[in-house]
């Protein structure tokens, strides 16, 4: 493991405990987030501080204060400089693009006089002072370009598996409040890669949104989709069947599951949903419907409303089986996007209702923007060179 591996855990660590108040967490991501600034600087020049090495590359030259915008308050950094001015960081404007966007959103309450007490205590907090309009509008100006950019930007390589979920948020519309479709969808390249290929606001989620949002995403490049996985919104299976026509479509099994309860009665046997959710670990379709047929004569005479239901729905939640088996995992329900979808929960909480459709845009798209740079760090996430062996068997069998 190298050095900058080892302090980025600990700052992961740290950044776990963000949500309590207190000089010991403010203290101790100061130190973690130090710890990275010097392990980066360590692998910039081959060696580190004090150290004796034949294979180093640069010097040290002392360091500049930088200041950080944290959701605990505002830390003061050293930055290492060396001799020949190579050393760069993206530390604070990965870190600080999606604390502006909060900060800003709360910024925005406080002015338009949308806000509590507590609001304007947590921005006076967070950056030290009380702002104005032209202090917001200053904030937002280097964020938004930033941020049109992540939103805009040309798709140009083939997307063969693509995930898409939407979540709401409260707005507040010319004065009234009002829930925001929130529109995500996330692409895995032929490398192996995940990436966020787009954020949008909506109304509501409905056919023509969907439709709306895939037709930008097809302008922008979109191509080679092979299989959507999403939940079992009408207006989202209708959008991705007239415009992913060649693609299949997987229902997410989890929310099948959670769909299941309702046609069960309150106190119903565990066990039925247990063996219902193990017909998806099986290795493959023809298992997974010998479980089904098993589990459908153990059921239908005591919960009939139920083994009906899942007989006519149960197949759009195995499309799955047609992937390779390492893939079923990742690819069965829109867990990872949900897994996205409590972080963005995780801060807009702390603004709970947005002053304006822009800012609630502005915060969300920079945490998907941080993470979405954070994947392209990551080693791949799913290996595609088996999708392409599994298709070339089954064209072989197919011939």
């Amino acid at each position: 493991m190298t050095a900058t591996a080892k302090s980025k855990s600990s700052v992961v660590a740290i950044e776990a405990l963000l949500g309590q108040q207190g000089e010991l967490f403010k203290r101790l991501l100061k130190e973690s987030l130090q710890e990275v600034l010097e392990a980066e600087m360590t692998e910039v020049i081959g060696a580190a501080p004090g150290e004796r090495t034949a294979d180093r590359s640069g010097y040290r030259a002392g360091y500049y204060s930088r200041s950080l915008v944290t959701r605990i308050g505002k830390l003061e950094l050293r930055v290492p400089r060396d001799r020949d001015g190579r050393f760069s960081t993206e530390l604070f404007e990965r870190y600080q693009r999606s604390e502006k966007a909060l900060v800003s959103a709360l910024a925005e309450m406080y002015v338009q006089g949308v806000s509590t007490r507590k609001v304007k205590a947590v921005t006076e907090e967070l950056c030290g002072h009380a702002f104005s309009a032209s202090t917001i509008s200053q904030i937002n100006k280097g964020l938004d370009g930033a941020l049109a950019r992540f939103a805009h930007r040309p798709l140009e390589e083939a997307y063969p598996y693509l995930i898409l979920d939407a979540r709401y948020e409260k707005v507040r519309i010319d004065g009234v409040i009002r829930s925001q479709a929130v529109l995500i969808a996330i692409g895995i390249n032929w490398e192996g890669r995940r990436q966020v290929l787009a954020v949008e606001l909506a109304h509501r989620e409905s056919a023509g949104s969907w439709k709306d949002f895939l037709t930008r995403l097809k302008v922008r490049g979109l191509t080679g989709v092979e299989f959507v996985v999403s939940d079992d919104h009408e207006g989202l299976k209708k959008a991705v069947s007239e415009l992913l026509t060649q693609a299949a479509w997987q229902r997410c099994y989890v929310h099948f599951l959670r769909n299941a309860l309702d046609h069960l009665p309150r106190k119903a046997d565990d066990d039925c949903l247990q063996e219902l959710r193990w017909i998806y670990d099986r290795r493959n379709l023809k298992e997974a419907q010998a479980d089904l047929a098993a589990w459908l004569k153990r059921w239908q005479t005591r919960y009939a409303k139920l083994t009906d239901w899942a007989e006519d729905a149960i197949g759009e939640t195995l499309t799955f089986y047609m992937l390779p088996r390492q893939h079923h995992k990742h690819l069965k329900s829109t867990n990872m996007l949900e897994r996205l979808n409590e972080e963005i929960k995780r801060r807009t909480r702390v603004v709970r209702i947005f002053p304006n459709p822009a800012s609630c845009l502005r915060l969300i798209r920079a945490l998907c923007a941080e993470t979405h740079e954070a994947w392209l760090e990551d080693n791949r996430y799913i290996n595609m060179e088996l999708l392409k062996e599994h298709k070339k068997a089954a064209m072989k069998i197919a011939a």
